[in-house]
């Protein structure tokens, strides 16, 4: 049988398991499941036939070495910076690999050798980077291919609640990493270029600068830039495209609320508060404050963001539980970000019969035979339930479809790279829509820069 090799079992592994597992009879696959947690590698094997699950330490040289070995490919679901010890070893005993995350540069830095043991290392194959480079990129060679000149992308991704559990005023829960939603945006500014002319939001401005889309069937969102839009220049050859933007989706009115909890310094990761563990929810909004000897911190907060009491974006505070007198962070020497990660964590919680959502949504203006045109492209992805969600089939599946072609030999490039060429992105699409990913395509009349749509 041939071998596959998965290291790692989280929530992103769930569909990509589950794909292998199906296909193992039919493709004569064993599938080994490695773990931290054995218990976690056995839930995801369901005792089935061809797949073994195992603990699985990565700083187990020992051990590592042993399963790359006897296996005929790798998957690495780890956290990114751990890739490299995996990649390492594939080098060294000639086995090809598939990661869902960015390449990075000591990644970048094993193309050489890669090619040279004949071996593909494909990267960025999960939802965002991956469905949106093979999404986007098929388009673009079809515009390409009539002879057509790209003078416009934009590229938008966000991960959702599901319409019937949307049950909160900021039409959002978490579905994936709470600390990365907190985090966002921060360490760097966003960059991009529109009209031809460079633009630069900071961190402090990032979330009064969005741009509204519509979704037919789900109605009205809104998306705010992410921190680099200028290397998908290169990437998809877009070095004369005068707009290239890409952002994050979120429903209308999450961005002006968030604005409030940067401004007021809650998502600070930079220091540590005294005394954080037995600090009550309204004491760490409180912290934020200026004193004043009468005043409620209901009233200084709305005096400071100048909230009227009866804008939405006040009750939205309210419900999150900012002013709770008798919650406690009940974190050791939290960051003002990880304290406000705790609040969030229990008011955005996806309840068990919740369901999650991802949104994907593409612009591309070209011109051909003298006249600006415009494709819209959307797709929207709901999850199953808590274990298969949409954000574990939009990560995991392409892993696995991926992986599965490179052992097929459908996919023969060597070397590290992204799913950009055609030979991956139209297979892994076509299998992806079997699973419900599919991007609806609509001509549309070239907006450009339409100031009603924008506020960057």
């Amino acid at each position: 049988m041939r071998k596959i090799l998965v290291i790692g079992a989280g929530r992103s592994a769930s569909s990509l398991i589950k794909y292998l597992l199906d296909k193992s009879e039919t493709e004569n696959l064993h599938i080994t499941i490695a773990d931290l947690s054995l218990a976690l590698a056995q839930q995801k094997a369901q005792n089935h036939i061809n797949a073994r699950a195992i603990a699985f330490d990565i700083h187990n040289i020992e051990q590592r070495h042993q399963e790359i070995k006897n296996s005929d490919i790798v998957v690495s679901m780890l956290p990114a910076f751990m890739h490299m010890e995996v990649a390492k070893d594939c080098i060294r005993f000639k086995k090809s690999m598939v990661t869902a995350s960015y390449i990075s540069p000591e990644m970048q830095a094993l193309d050489t050798e890669a090619k040279e043991n004949n071996l593909i290392f494909m990267n960025e194959i999960g939802l965002d980077p991956g469905i949106d480079h093979m999404s986007a990129m098929k388009v673009i060679d079809q515009i390409r291919d009539k002879g057509g000149k790209i003078i416009l992308f934009e590229s938008f991704c966000g991960g959702l609640v599901a319409p019937e559990s949307d049950t909160n005023l900021w039409n959002y829960k978490f579905t994936w990493n709470p600390r990365n939603v907190v985090l966002a945006g921060q360490g760097g500014v966003a960059k991009f270029i529109q009209e031809g002319t460079y633009k630069y939001i900071p961190y402090n401005k990032l979330f009064r600068r969005t741009e509204f889309l519509n979704v037919e069937g789900y109605g009205k969102f809104e998306a705010y830039a992410n921190r680099d839009s200028l290397k998908y220049r290169c990437i998809y050859g877009l070095e004369d495209a005068l707009t290239v933007f890409r952002g994050t989706i979120r429903r209308v009115g999450y961005s002006r609320a968030w604005d409030i909890l940067v401004q007021l310094g809650m998502t600070d990761d930079s220091y540590t508060l005294d005394n954080s563990e037995e600090m009550t929810y309204r004491e760490f909004t409180n912290l934020f404050l200026p004193y004043h000897p009468s005043d409620t911190v209901e009233i200084k907060l709305r005096h400071a963001q100048k909230i009227d009491q009866d804008d939405i974006i006040w009750d939205k505070l309210v419900e999150i539980g900012l002013f709770d007198k008798t919650q406690k962070i009940g974190l050791k020497d939290a960051t003002p970000a990880q304290a406000l990660e705790k609040i969030l964590s229990e008011k955005w919680a996806l309840q068990p019969n919740d369901k999650d959502m991802i949104v994907m949504y593409h612009k591309f203006g070209y011109e051909l035979n003298g006249e600006q045109k415009q494709i819209d492209a959307t797709m929207v992805c709901l999850g199953d339930d808590q274990t298969y969600t949409a954000m574990a089939k939009t990560v995991g599946l392409p892993v696995a479809i991926a992986t599965l072609k490179i052992l097929n030999g459908e996919i023969t490039t060597p070397g590290v790279q992204l799913p950009i060429k055609k030979e991956i992105y139209d297979p892994i699409l076509e299998e992806l829509e079997k699973f419900g990913v599919v991007f609806h395509e609509h001509q549309t009349p070239y907006l450009g820069y339409n100031t009603e749509n924008y506020s960057y």
